[in-house]
């Protein structure tokens, strides 16, 4: 008899606001995220203008934000123009892709 190994991230709660329209994060400029979302000290502090800081800040906000991060922190227009590169956790994809439609790869 095998033995099915069960992973924390199969098992882990993830969050996703109700509406697109309840993302009212800024498009650009900096965002300080929380410890909750973001555990490195020194890395706390997104940069929006730039790939790598809105990778870094929607991946977290995506993989461990509560909805009150998500929608203080996530603009619906530049969640779109990067969601195609974000690396995401499959069940993280799934669960906005099917909330937001409009997220899904075409």
């Amino acid at each position: 008899m095998q033995e099915q190994r069960i992973r924390f991230r199969d098992v882990k709660p993830y969050f996703v606001p109700n509406s697109f329209d309840d993302l009212h994060g800024p498009y650009s400029g900096k965002i300080r995220l929380s410890h909750s979302v973001r555990w490195t000290p020194g890395d706390r502090v997104a940069d929006l203008g730039t790939i790598g800081g809105r990778r870094m800040a929607y991946q977290a906000l995506l993989a461990e934000g509560q909805v009150s991060d998500q929608v203080a922190n996530i603009n619906p227009r530049r969640l779109i123009e990067t969601w195609p590169l974000l690396n995401l956790d499959p069940r993280v994809r799934e669960l906005w892709e099917s909330r937001f439609p409009q997220l899904r790869r075409v």
